[in-house]
C-alpha cells in the first residue's frame, strides 16, 4: 500500500501512454503546475512517462530520461504512487494496471473498455491492495458525472440515467439534420474532420456509449453489469428520411443510453432513440455529450459538455489525480471504492431482456403503392396487439415503392418483434421494416 505523504512532498506520478490524451495530462502538469499546488498543498511531480514510441514530437519538452519504452520500470518503480493508464484497449493495459495495484500504487484510467470487461478484477484488487481506481475521463471526457454519482448526489438513490455519450454519433445525427444528408455522407465528412476513426463500427454501432453505461449502471444502482447484458443497436440504419419524419412527429433522434432501475430490474440499453424535441437532451448538439441523472432527492440533474479530446479528457483525469493526491495528503487511512460501495455488498439486480421492455415505437414500412396495403400490415400490429397513435402515408405514386410511417402507442417489444417479422413477410412489404423506440417517460 502506497505510505501516506507529507502535505508538503509533491505527488509522484507516472504515465502509461503518451498519445493524444497523454500528451494533454503532460501540458496541463507543466502549465498549470502554480494553481495544482495552490489548490492542492503540494505539487505534482511526473516522474515517468512510457510509450513505445519515444521519438515523435508531441509538442512539449521533456527532462532527458523521463520518457521510456519500459512499462514495467513505471509500474515497479517505487517512487511512483499514482498509475495513470492512458494505453487504452484491453492488454496490455489490464496486466500494467494488475501490476501497479499489487504494487500498491493508485490508479487513474480513462479506458471505458478495458472497466466495462474486466472492472469486476480490477476493483476487487484494488480493494484487497488498499489502493484507489479513479475513472472519470472513462465517461463523457472532461463532464465530472462519476464525482457527481459519488459525491455530490452520492446521498440520492438514483432511479434513472440517460445519456447521449458518443459525441461522433450525436454529430453524425445533428449533421443528418441539418443538412438532411446521408449517414454515409456525413460519416465521411466526420472522419475528415477527424470527428469519426477511419474504422468507425466503435462508435456508430454504439460500442462505445455501451461501454460507459456498464459503468454508469454500476456507480448509480449499486449493482454489477456485464457489457455484454447491454443491448447495443448503433445508428447505421438511420436515414435523413426518419429524422424528418421524426421532426414531423415532434421529436428528436438521439443515440441515446438509458438505464432504469424499477423495483429489483434494472434496464441497461443503447439504441438510436426518438425524445420529445422540447426536451433538454434534446438540445445537445454537435460532439456534446450530456448525462441525465435522477435521483430521489435531487430531481432530475444534467450535466453537458465536450465528451472527448485531449484537453477535456486530460483535465478529467488529472481531477482523479488530484483527488487521489489529496487522500494521500490528508492521510484519512480510508479510501473511497471504485464503484462507490464495497464489491462485496453489490446486489444482483435482474438486467430485463429488450423482449420485456415497454415502449412506443416509430415504424417505417417500405411498401408497393397499391391499395390495401394499410389494411394487411394495420391486421397484422392488432393481433399482436399493438395499437396505431398516427400514421403519415403519401400520396399515390403511380408506380414503384413508398413509405407509410407508424407511430405506435405503448406496446411489448416481445410483441412487436413478432409483429415485425410477420409484416416483413408480407409480398407487398419491399424493405425490412426500420424500428426505432419512442421515449416519453425520460423522468
Amino acid at each position: 500500500m502506497t505510505e501516506k505523504v507529507d502535505p508538503m512532498q509533491n505527488i509522484k506520478v507516472g504515465l502509461l501512454g503518451f498519445g493524444t490524451i497523454g500528451t494533454g495530462v503532460v501540458k496541463i502538469i507543466q502549465q498549470n503546475q502554480e494553481v495544482m499546488s495552490c489548490r492542492l498543498g503540494a505539487g505534482i511531480d511526473l516522474v515517468r512517462i512510457a510509450d513505445l514510441d519515444t521519438t515523435t514530437d508531441r509538442g512539449v519538452k521533456l527532462p532527458a530520461g523521463l520518457l521510456t519504452d519500459d512499462a514495467q520500470a513505471l509500474v515497479n518503480d517505487p517512487e511512483v504512487q499514482v498509475v495513470i493508464e492512458l494505453i487504452g484497449g484491453y492488454e496490455p493495459a489490464r496486466t500494467f494496471v494488475l501490476q501497479a495495484i499489487r504494487n500498491g500504487k493508485h490508479v487513474v484510467t480513462a479506458n471505458k473498455a478495458l472497466l466495462a470487461l474486466h472492472g469486476d478484477e480490477i476493483f476487487r484488487a484494488a480493494e484487497e491492495a488498499g489502493v484507489i481506481v479513479m475513472f472519470e475521463a472513462a465517461v463523457g471526457g472532461g463532464i465530472p458525472v462519476i464525482s457527481a454519482i459519488k459525491e455530490n448526489l452520492g446521498a440520492n438513490n438514483f432511479s434513472a440515467i440517460y445519456g447521449i455519450l458518443n459525441g461522433t454519433c450525436n454529430y453524425i445525427l445533428t449533421r443528418m439534420e441539418d443538412a438532411g444528408e446521408s449517414f454515409s455522407a456525413v460519416l465521411t465528412d466526420a472522419q475528415e474532420q477527424g470527428y469519426a476513426e477511419a474504422d468507425p463500427t466503435f462508435d456508430v454501432e454504439g460500442i462505445d456509449t455501451a461501454h460507459k453505461l456498464a459503468l454508469l449502471v454500476s456507480l448509480c444502482f449499486g449493482t454489477k453489469v456485464d457489457f455484454d447484458q447491454v443491448y447495443t443497436e448503433g445508428i447505421s440504419k438511420v436515414t435523413a428520411m426518419d429524422i424528418e419524419y421524426a421532426r414531423d412527429f415532434g421529436y428528436k433522434l438521439k443515440l441515446l443510453a438509458i438505464g432504469k432501475r424499477i423495483g429489483d430490474e434494472v434496464e441497461a440499453r443503447v439504441h438510436p432513440t426518438m425524445i420529445p424535441e422540447d426536451y433538454p437532451l434534446a438540445a445537445i448538439n454537435g460532439v456534446y455529450n450530456s448525462v441525465r441523472l435522477v435521483g430521489d432527492f435531487s430531481g432530475p440533474v444534467m450535466l453537458s459538455g465536450f465528451g472527448a479530446g485531449m484537453d477535456a479528457t486530460a483535465s478529467a483525469v488529472m481531477g482523479d489525480v488530484l483527488s487521489i493526491a489529496r487522500d494521500l495528503i490528508v492521510a484519512t487511512g480510508k479510501r473511497s471504492t471504485a464503484l462507490g460501495c464495497p464489491q462485496s455488498k453489490l446486489v444482483s439486480y435482474k438486467i430485463k431482456s429488450m423482449a420485456e421492455i415497454c415502449s412506443s415505437y416509430y415504424m417505417r414500412c417500405t411498401v408497393k403503392d397499391q391499395p390495401g396495403v394499410l389494411s394487411q400490415i394495420s391486421g397484422v400490429l392488432g393481433k399482436y396487439d399493438i395499437s396505431i397513435e398516427s400514421m403519415v402515408q403519401p400520396h399515390r405514386h403511380e408506380v414503384g415503392a413508398v413509405p407509410i410511417v407508424f407511430v405506435t402507442h405503448e406496446a411489448l417489444e416481445s410483441n412487436v418483434s413478432a409483429a415485425l417479422l410477420e409484416i416483413d413477410r408480407l409480398d407487398v412489404v419491399q424493405e425490412e421494416t426500420l424500428l426505432i423506440r419512442i421515449e416519453y417517460q425520460l423522468e
